[in-house]
């Protein structure tokens, strides 16, 4: 077997102009597309690779100070392979300044480069290192921004279902007012009928209160969910409108591992959730959705389709991808997506890998 053992963690900041691709117009996530990525090299040359796209968070130097200070150090020479005894000696090293935030995301992307070592190792995809479960998972179209308006929204979310997606994700609140955001939705499915189905995304923009008064009114056109309606810290407020509505009621992107999610999973009333790769890492991902599954919830994890299809396709109690086209263009090779599907793919580790030139003409550093 090849020697695993780490001998160097490269970290690589990149800042990205967005493709000219006019149905990622009036996107909210910044000027550039800004990512870290981290590789971790091994002994024998075996190089796994992570990344994180920060959206329009201003942490890179942050996150790779970070990396460097308090993580390089812990994992040099270590075995790439001991996934689950790095995860927690670095959560553990940085419990007082940390538990969430700047260092989980840090030991995220370490977790997924160690990963890819892993299954390239191994020479199997991630999904079936982990106990393959099926190869095809619906994927919905996200992005109709809230601010392209009502128009614009569903004309991004027409072209979704020209080709071939079944379910589409609108934004609200932040912009106007909830009679606006009720007309939206109005209109929305009086445009795309009633064999499309319709998330409805507030970006944590309201209160509870007003989380139910706006979904009382959107159940009239049969959304399929109403995503982060509050704060992540206000687990009452989305208890609340998990039980005042005839609607389900979904989040989770925006908390740090299982121990944010922890009331969601103690009090079931949160049919799906959405945990993000970047405040956990696959490993952290893994243990939520085994969890999510005692309790009858499903897992729908925030962005990253080319990376939580392996994720999806090994586990029992998947529901949804999340297509938004955010990283499409950069990419060697991603996972085939047709007729509302994505396909997980055959290539052993996660299978990603930056086109040269992406790394070549926006390095930072």
């Amino acid at each position: 077997m090849a020697d695993l053992t780490i001998r160097e963690l490269r970290t690589t900041l990149l800042e990205i102009p967005w493709p000219n691709d006019p149905w990622l117009a009036h996107h909210p996530l910044g000027a550039m597309r800004d990512l870290v990525v981290v590789e971790v090299v091994t002994a024998s040359g075996l190089t796994g690779m992570g990344y994180l796209h920060l959206l329009n968070l201003p942490l890179r130097h942050s996150i790779a100070a970070c990396l460097r200070e308090a993580m390089a150090p812990r994992i040099i020479g270590r075995d790439a392979t001991a996934v689950e005894a790095i995860w927690q000696d670095l959560w553990r090293s940085t419990i007082t300044g940390g538990r969430g935030g700047v260092t989980m995301m840090a030991q995220s992307a370490i977790d997924i480069a160690l990963w890819d070592v892993v299954g390239k190792a191994a020479g199997l995809p991630l999904h079936r290192l982990w106990g393959h479960h099926r190869s095809e998972i619906p994927i919905y179209g996200s992005g109709c921004f809230r601010g392209s308006r009502g128009d614009g929204m569903i004309a991004k979310a027409r072209h979704f279902v020209a080709q071939g997606y079944k379910a589409i994700k609108m934004q609200v609140a932040h912009i106007g007012d909830v009679r606006t955001d009720i007309d939206n939705v109005r209109r929305m499915r009086d445009a795309l009928g009633p064999d499309i189905e319709i998330m409805i995304d507030v970006n944590m923009g309201w209160s509870a209160d007003v989380a139910i008064q706006a979904g009382r009114a959107f159940e009239e056109f049969s959304p399929y969910w109403l995503e982060e309606p509050v704060l992540p810290d206000d687990y009452a407020g989305y208890l609340r409108c998990a039980e005042m509505l005839d609607m389900r009621v979904v989040g989770g992107e925006t908390h740090f591992g299982r121990a944010d999610l922890k009331p969601f999973l103690q009090n079931p009333r949160l049919p799906i959730l959405q945990p993000d790769p970047m405040r956990g890492g696959l490993t952290e991902l893994r243990k939520i959705a085994t969890v999510a599954d005692t309790w009858g919830i499903t897992i729908a994890p925030h962005l990253f389709p080319e990376l939580n299809v392996h994720l999806l396709a090994s586990i029992p109690n998947a529901s949804w991808a999340e297509q938004m086209g955010l990283l499409d263009d950069l990419w060697v090779s991603h996972p085939v997506i047709a007729n509302g599907m994505i396909t997980a793919p055959e290539t052993p580790g996660h299978g990603l890998a930056f086109k040269p030139e992406v790394l070549a003409d926006f390095r930072l550093r």
